[in-house]
């Protein structure tokens, strides 16, 4: 099987797409430059589709590597023959080919290799010839000194027969199948541990059966937590009348002399060897797609939130509110660069508040500030509330912004670079305030799973969830395209093509001369070659430029194209760009070269209408209610204004102005029961909600969608 039939089984297009796309992934192209600029060649597939094909190639790679390194063992152990080459050079399947290779697999000792030690491989022979051989009698053949009577003798020789069982490929798929089918996943408390205050968060688990198949994956992921931390242990298993049927009908021949004792090797192959195995294969399964759908969760969330609304070039004061500590107070201007910081005190126990006041208008005044943005983390509804009261001399919008992360930036490396010279406290006001004004430029700093969008993010797979979060940056900041005069090395780190030493070189250059005027100046970054310029060029913006399509998404291969549609037409390119009169002239049949067909046309056409236009909506101000401050304040029934701040496979959580978030169950969002919460909300989504439940003491809030 080649690579592009194997990757063929999952991905629905074309062969010829598939073998033209890993072309170019082998030739160093990035998924953002190919999903968007190499459309005619990939027959358009989406971003998504190549990652999957990229992942799918990878994984071929690895199981070519699995099996030259099987085919080679057997081989130097002198054991292959033409049937089991052809069998293993066939197979593409990681699972079966393991199956294949377990009877040759190193492995420790076991009862089956004391037996043969001990000269009775073929005793297991003759009982599992299943003749009507007098295998009592025959016994007796095979005494020794370690050996010392009959039942040792057929003992040891049902432990070979029970390990050829479990080594029988034919009776693991069928067990397999079953397992996929009919496995149970049963849980029991560890008593000692009953009463743990730790583990009343999972006493639902405490006693709990059900199909792994219908298990979702926030249930599961919440056993493997509860059994991890040591509260329950659970087992995975099926009907053992059934597993016992399946393996007879494959190992049985009939009625014989020696059938009791195959019987009795089938059992103990099951419980000793078979059932632990195939039962973890199973849970680890269930686990991965688990895995695999939390980690989607997760993904989904973090680009909703990099793609927030942004406020834009504005001048910003932030403020990260405190009680005792007082709320540290910053000021940004437009490209948010840190102009000035103080400390605040307009809450008890100092109670400065007038003084406070003065301050804030003061700043407001002395450093043009357009809108005040405010951590959403303690004291935030207050300083809200305080920020609401003041006078100021022109209106100032005020919003409220997650601080999640904030404080792990505010002790990163990253932070310290940007500002050497103040303490964590500045550092995480700033970021709290960039956050308003561009949340993909700013929560690129952070690790993703500091910033608490998903579920269960600890307990995944940690690789697959990196790979897909990084995926996801990469994604969003392509999508948008990056002001190369203004970005931070951070955030160029993600171009198509950049990574971090070209980042680091780019800012650099742009320190020692001045910001860009023109995309050909990437060509003097030092290092930055041909192929890191022809993937990384057209998701970089420069304002006011020359050329102006060098603030647009248009890749400069296709500038002579858009120059002879302007020429063709009688204008210049800056008369066409953003004239939609125009651009609805043009035929992009009468453009197609070569390197240039029809899809990509038809995007240059687009952008030319709205020329490096940001996919993000505009920010928008939101007001909680002000008569719910704290948890006592909600009551139920209540009808309260609310942010959604995160989406589970369970239902989203919602911020209506308290400390706790309330719970939307899947179940009670509207349009019903719905199986992707995506469907139906957003991150960030203004909702509006209907208080079902209270309960204080657990400090939990049950919500329901107002239709």
């Amino acid at each position: 099987m080649t690579n592009i039939q194997y990757i063929s089984k999952s991905v629905a297009t074309a062969a010829i797409n598939i073998q033209k796309t890993v072309q170019l992934l082998q030739e160093d192209c990035t998924v953002p430059f190919i999903s968007r600029y190499r459309k005619d060649t990939t027959g358009n597939l989406d971003e998504v589709q190549i990652e999957n094909i990229a992942k799918l190639q990878k994984e071929y790679e690895v199981v070519v590597k699995r099996k030259e390194a099987i085919l080679k063992s057997i081989m130097e152990q002198g054991a292959m023959n033409e049937t089991l080459f052809a069998k293993i050079d066939k197979s593409f399947d990681l699972q079966e080919l393991e199956d294949f290779y377990l009877p040759y697999k190193k492995k420790k000792k076991t009862k089956a290799d004391v037996a043969r030690e001990n000269g009775l491989e073929p005793l297991a022979k003759i009982i599992m010839a299943q003749n009507n051989d007098d295998v009592d009698f025959l016994s007796t053949k095979y005494l020794n000194d370690n050996v010392i009577n009959e039942d040792a003798a057929l003992q040891g020789a049902r432990d070979i027969v029970a390990e050829w069982i479990n080594e029988n490929i034919y009776v693991r798929k069928q067990l397999r199948r079953l397992y996929e089918r009919k496995a149970t996943i049963t849980t029991k408390v560890v008593k000692s541990k009953k009463d743990d205050e730790a583990a009343q968060k999972f006493n639902q688990y405490f006693e709990w059966s059900e199909p792994l198949t219908k298990a979702p994956s926030y249930r599961l992921m919440a056993m493997l937590r509860a059994e991890n931390e040591g509260f329950i242990k659970f087992k995975v298993e099926v009907d053992l009348d059934e597993a016992y049927d399946i393996i007879d009908a494959l190992v049985l021949k009939g009625q014989s002399a020696s059938t009791p004792h195959v019987q009795l090797a089938i059992e103990d192959s099951y419980k000793r060897l078979l059932n632990p195995a195939i039962s973890n294969e199973a849970l680890q399964e269930a686990k991965a797609k688990a895995d695999a759908s939390s980690i989607q969760v997760f993904a989904n969330n973090l680009g909703q939130l990099l793609l927030a609304p942004p406020l834009g070039e504005k001048r910003i004061l932030a403020i990260d509110p405190g009680f005792r500590s007082g709320c540290k107070v910053v000021c940004l201007d437009e490209k948010g660069d840190l102009l000035y910081n103080e400390n605040i005190y307009p809450h008890a126990p100092q109670n400065e508040t007038a003084m406070a006041m003065k301050k804030i208008k003061s700043m407001v005044n002395a450093y043009k500030i357009d809108a005040i943005s405010i951590g959403n983390g303690t004291a935030s509804r207050e300083t809200e509330f305080f920020i609401k009261k003041i006078a100021f001399d022109k209106p100032v919008q005020v919003f409220i912004v997650s601080e999640s992360g904030a404080s792990v930036y505010s002790a990163s490396k990253i932070a310290r670079e940007e500002f050497p010279d103040y303490d964590v406290t500045v550092r995480g006001s700033v970021s709290i305030g960039r956050r308003l004004s561009d949340p993909l430029a700013e929560l690129v700093k952070i690790d993703p799973k500091a910033i608490g969008v998903g579920q269960y993010q600890h307990d995944v797979d940690q690789n697959k969830l990196k790979e897909e979060l990084d995926n996801t940056v990469i994604r969003c900041v392509n999508s948008v395209g990056i002001n190369i005069n203004t970005a931070s090395k951070h955030l160029l780190s993600y171009v198509s093509g950049i990574g971090e030493k070209l980042a680091e070189n780019i800012v650099n250059y742009r320190s020692e001369n001045g910001p860009f005027e023109n995309r050909k100046q990437l060509k003097k970054v030092p290092r930055l070659g041909e192929k890191a310029y022809q993937q990384g060029v057209a998701f970089i913006r420069i304002s006011n430029a020359k050329n102006p399509l060098d603030n647009s998404a248009v890749h400069p291969e296709a500038y002579p194209i858009v120059e002879k549609m302007a020429k063709d037409l009688k204008l210049t390119v800056n008369d066409l760009i953003a004239n939609k009169e125009k651009t609805a002239l043009i035929k992009p049949e009468k453009y197609i070269t070569p390197e240039i067909g029809l899809l990509t046309l038809k995007d240059i056409i687009k952008e030319l209408e709205k020329p490096g236009l940001d996919p993000r909506k505009a920010a928008k101000v939101f007001e909680f209610d002000p008569n719910v401050k704290t948890i006592k304040d909600v009551k139920s029934g209540m009808i309260l204004p609310g942010i959604v701040n995160n989406i589970t496979n369970f239902g989203c959580f919602v911020d209506i102005g308290v400390k706790e978030s309330g719970l939307v169950h899947i179940s009670q969002l509207k349009a019903g029961f719905v199986s992707d919460v995506n469907e139906v909300v957003k991150l960030h989504q203004h909702v509006t909600v209907k208080v079902t439940e209270v309960d204080e003491d657990r400090k939990r809030i049950q919500l329901t969608m107002v239709i």
